[in-house]
């Protein structure tokens, strides 16, 4: 089969289009032709820093995390999908598990689940890594009718996929965004737009909480706007984190007696741990998304398997909006 290889990493590291052997379903896999593939801030990184992450695979090295696809055979002991399901999942790209940048995939059952009926290929690839990471977020700081969510960076992956769903759970929802652009499409989603090139934390909390504070923040800007996250939550509030590579001084979550979620979606992946968790998320956003709760936001530039080094570029340039997705011709 065709795949795209990296035979180096480094940040001029090229794409290749090589010819390597199609895989064969394992016990509990199944070969997907993969019909669409996205692209993640994770993916850029471990093409840049290469093996300084301990999750990247030796090279020569099948990116790619996210697919969506069809299924073409199955391995002994799978019960629960067949030939011919539309599934969608994210289940390779790192440490062993060769990734999605090709024709096919041999992928755990326990990393998929059907695709939702009414997104496209192209759309359901986008969804799997974000809204895994989103969901489980929520689902740690036991998110209610009622409260009060802000998410930070609502513009992003992860954070449009959050802030749609705490809407879902039936919260009132707020989000950071740095620009027009941002504050449209946060507005356009349903929640509440907060400019934080333009509104202090105080001045936002007091507007829209009374200065007691939001019940849930998801941070996906993280750094060190974890501190910003720590002022603007209310007592014993909750703070979910997908990115917590930093040391930071604690006193102020001590004290507000802050529970903190890091989430970091990859662990069943690289440690073959609870990995059918990821099919009961997947399964829930499937149901949200067919009963028309959540929507995926799509780049409007458009990548075929071989333009993979383009779609990484548009992603790291900052300069798109909503997800990059590589279609298979």
């Amino acid at each position: 089969m065709k795949a795209m290889i990296l035979n180096q990493y480094g940040s001029d590291s090229k794409f290749e289009l090589t010819e390597i052997n199609k895989p064969k379903p394992a016990n509990n896999e199944v070969l997907v032709k993969i019909a669409a593939s996205s692209v993640n801030t994770v993916d850029t990184m471990i093409r840049n820093m290469g093996i300084d992450l301990p999750l990247s695979p030796e090279t020569p090295a099948l990116l790619g995390m996210d697919f969506a696809g069809t299924i073409e055979a199955i391995g002994e002991d799978v019960t629960d999908f067949n030939i011919g399901d539309e599934v969608y999942g994210c289940a390779g790209g790192l440490a062993q598990l060769p990734g999605t940048l090709a024709e096919y995939i041999s992928a755990d059952v326990h990393l998929i689940a059907l695709k939702p009926k009414n997104l496209t290929m192209r759309e359901a690839a986008a969804l799997p890594l974000v809204a895994i990471t989103a969901l489980e977020g929520f689902e740690r700081a036991g998110v209610k009718e009622g409260q009060k969510v802000l998410v930070h960076g609502g513009s992003g992956g992860v954070g449009h996929v959050a802030l749609q769903l705490a809407k879902y759970f039936g919260a009132e929802v707020y989000s950071t965004g740095g620009g027009d652009r941002q504050t449209a499409l946060i507005e356009s989603l349903g929640a509440t737009a907060i400019n934080y090139k333009t509104e202090k934390i105080e001045d936002y909390v007091a507007k829209h909480t009374d200065g007691a504070g939001f019940d849930i923040i998801y941070d996906s800007v993280g750094g060190a706007n974890m501190i910003n996250s720590f002022n603007a939550a209310k007592l014993n509030g909750h703070i979910v984190s997908t990115v917590s590579l930093l040391e930071i001084d604690l006193t102020l979550a001590h004290f507000k007696g802050l529970s903190l979620h890091v989430v970091f979606m990859l662990i069943p992946m690289l440690h073959n741990y609870k990995r059918a968790e990821h099919n009961r998320i997947l399964t829930k956003i499937t149901n949200i998304v067919e009963s028309g709760h959540l929507k995926p936001i799509l780049d409007t530039n458009h990548y075929s398997l071989a333009e993979v080094g383009q779609a990484h570029a548009r992603l790291s340039s900052g300069e798109g909006m909503g997800k990059v997705v590589i279609e298979n011709e």
